[in-house]
């Protein structure tokens, strides 16, 4: 997925107040060991922030 891109976040085992909302993918490149290949989402949320999402955990919208 390219960065920036709208997603739907399904489940999120990193921040389970994710689940259901949306986000936007903020890496520059695909996700790598770091990240254990999870990619960062940025959620429209308020009080939530920056959560790391397996690419089953999320869908382009």
């Amino acid at each position: 997925m390219p960065k920036r891109r709208k997603v739907r976040i399904v489940s999120c085992a990193d921040d389970p107040r994710a689940e259901g909302k949306t986000g936007r993918i903020v890496d520059e490149a695909p996700p790598g060991e770091l990240t254990a290949g999870r990619w960062t989402v940025k959620v429209d949320a308020l009080l939530i922030g920056q959560v790391l999402c397996a690419p089953h955990e999320i869908r382009p919208i």
